[in-house]
């Protein structure tokens, strides 16, 4: 494997091409058992149909596959194979899996499973993931296990719940004139709207939250299911985009301010950083994000670091504060504050949530106790009387939704996202910038004009609020619920990064965080990275960029394909513009840049451009 490959992913290794499978106006790409990108006469009717193994963490077991056999025909197409998944304490799932398609617009994806031994699993069947893009708010027809059909919409705002329980069946417009019914069968299905995790689908899903979980599939005992998928209609296919035809970027109106730009500090972080002032000045972030979390042992001690650097370099900070809510409310945190002035640390503003807050409390769980949002936000407004007060969710959107702060008590909400809760292919982390709009929609439908700040917002998850704990990945694989991920450290994570800022800037945010300094998350590489450690990695030049963005009106950027390129554009008060263009795939693009006044151009992959 080449060098180049390192350098766009931060590996050598490189994900398995999907097989392409067709019968007629049905295509579907097979990728390690799976079905992704499950199109008709061009058009995506289904992002995915997979059977999923999860552990009790909600890891996702990666399945060993053999006997696999793939035919394909003229006018249908077969694959067999056989499966297990291997428990930590060495019980093994197996289970036979077979998939067929036809030209009559037929899909059959059947798996029967049979424990070795007994079996702990938090979920084990199929999820069905349905689109976003064209397919948020538009009409359904739900057939329930009781026989009952229903005739209902997709959310358009994210649904913090599931929008339907007990599906035996889905059935949506494809495109004028063809429906596509998706048909359940094995187990009692729901949907989530995946938009909450930043995913770009909605989930339908096997086995209701309301059960108990994790639960147990006893030795020897079979578990069959099957989805059948049945594409009907007569309707015309859209024309097909001529595959070398350039994406083109057009520009629009100006409008709000862009964010300024934060990165995360953590205490062990803040001598690297004193070590390396010059390329922090470089970077030229507005804001220092500090984490403070008395309960992992945080005290005088990082408060002192965090303010030898806020003195060092110039910026406004806010102290990111995990309260404990363990006693007396304005105790606690009249201490953080007596810390505080004793640290000499000068803040300009402070964000508070419950550390109980930092776990995810699913549908049909009961909730932690915890006091009143209100009582922790009066008490850390008395503590801190003369800064600015914000409050959300350090996790994700998904647990701001479900458990919405009393914004009036707030000068600021935030919230995180990240993109491998569920999936850690290539294809999905990038897929997940499209739901980054319905995200700051649902936001601003929830709290309005509050001032609003996302992040930190990363390919790695600092924390896992649906488990114990995050995966620790020494390997550098691409796995789901990573502590770290190979990506952050190649031209990969540079472009999801610019591709994120696009997609959230219509939103009018104050601040955006998208990064650390140093460490997984950091724009300066670590050891074992195909350049120096503490070298710029890729994604420097992309923060860099965002921060010299900050403060200039956002200027309405567009594509004409914005799977495979993303443009941010800001102009000065002086009336000059910067536009930033990112390629989003594996693949050169042509791009038509002549609304610039110039010609066309080649961006090779994940490259991000910047064109005054």
């Amino acid at each position: 494997m080449t060098a180049d490959t390192f350098l766009l992913y931060g590996t050598r290794v490189v994900e398995a091409e999907p097989v392409r499978l067709s019968a007629g106006s049905l295509s579907a790409d097979f990728v390690n058992g799976n079905l992704r990108t499950i199109r008709h006469g061009g058009t995506e009717v289904l992002r995915a149909i997979a059977y999923i193994v999860r552990d009790r963490d909600w890891g996702t077991y990666e399945p060993n596959l053999t006997d696999l056999v793939i035919e394909q025909g003229a006018d249908a197409f077969s694959v067999s194979y056989s499966a297990s998944c291997l428990a930590p304490d060495g019980n093994r799932l197996g289970f036979r899996a077979t998939i067929k398609g036809s030209a009559d617009g037929r899909l059959v994806f059947d798996v029967s499973a049979l424990p070795e031994n007994d079996f702990e699993t938090n979920r084990c069947g199929f999820c069905i993931l349905h689109p976003i893009a064209d397919l948020a708010g538009s009409p359904v027809m739900v057939e329930h296990t009781d026989g009952s059909v229903v005739a209902t919409k997709l959310p358009q705002l994210i649904d913090p719940w599931q929008p339907f329980k007990d599906i035996r069946a889905i059935s949506h417009q494809v495109r004028p004139g063809v429906t596509a019914e998706c048909r359940m069968e094995g187990d009692t299905f729901e949907m989530e709207d995946q938009r909450n995790w930043s995913d770009a689908s909605y989930k339908t899903y096997v086995r209701p939250l309301v059960l108990p979980w994790p639960y147990v599939l006893p030795a020897g005992q079979p578990l069959s299911q099957t989805i059948n998928l049945r594409i009907a209609g007569e309707g015309k296919a859209p024309a097909a985009a001529v595959a070398s035809e350039p994406v083109r970027v057009e520009l629009g109106e100006a409008g709000a301010r862009l964010p300024d730009v934060g990165v995360i500090i953590y205490p062990e972080d803040v001598e690297t950083a004193l070590a390396n002032l010059s390329t922090l000045a470089a970077l030229g972030p507005q804001q220092l994000l500090f984490h403070y979390d008395p309960t992992r042992g945080h005290g005088l001690d990082a408060l002192r670091a965090f303010a030898r650097l806020a003195t060092a370099y110039a910026a406004e900070t806010t102290l990111e504060c995990i309260v404990a809510c363990a006693g007396d409310l304005d105790a606690e945190l009249s201490g953080v504050a007596d810390l505080v002035r004793r640290a000499g640390l000068k803040l300009s503003a402070i964000a508070v949530s419950p550390s109980v807050d930092r776990q995810s409390t699913p549908p049909g769980s009961a909730w932690p106790e915890c006091p009143p949002l209100d009582d922790v936000y009066a008490a850390a407004r008395r503590a801190f009387p003369y800064i600015r007060l914000g409050g959300g969710m350090f996790s994700y959107f998904t647990e701001l939704n479900r458990k919405r702060v009393p914004a009036d008590q707030l000068d600021f909400v935030t919230h995180c996202t990240c993109p491998i809760v569920h999936a850690a292919d290539d294809l999905s982390i990038m897929q997940s910038l499209e739901a980054l709009p319905f995200i700051t929609q649902s936001a601003r439908a929830i709290f309005g004009a509050k001032p609003y700040r996302i992040g930190p917002s990363t390919i790695a998850m600092r924390q896992n609020p649906y488990g114990g704990a995050t995966k620790p990945n020494p390997g550098g694989q691409r796995i789901a619920m990573a502590d770290s991920d190979p990506r952050h450290a190649g031209q990969f994570a540079a472009a999801w990064t610019i591709g994120y800022a696009a997609r959230v800037a219509a939103a009018g945010l104050e601040q955006l965080t998208l990064s650390s300094f140093t460490g997984p998350f950091g724009v300066l590489a670590s050891s074992g990275e195909p350049v120096a450690e503490g070298s710029p990695r890729p994604l420097f030049r992309a923060i860099k960029g965002l921060c010299e963005l900050a403060g200039l009106a956002h200027v309405a950027a567009g594509t004409s394909d914005e799977t495979k390129v993303l443009a941010l554009a800001g102009r000065s008060a002086s009336g000059d513009t910067v536009v930033w263009l990112a390629n989003l795939t594996a693949d050169d693009v042509q791009v038509d840049i002549s609304a610039f006044g110039r010609g066309h151009l080649v961006m090779t992959p994940y490259e991000i451009l910047r064109i005054d």
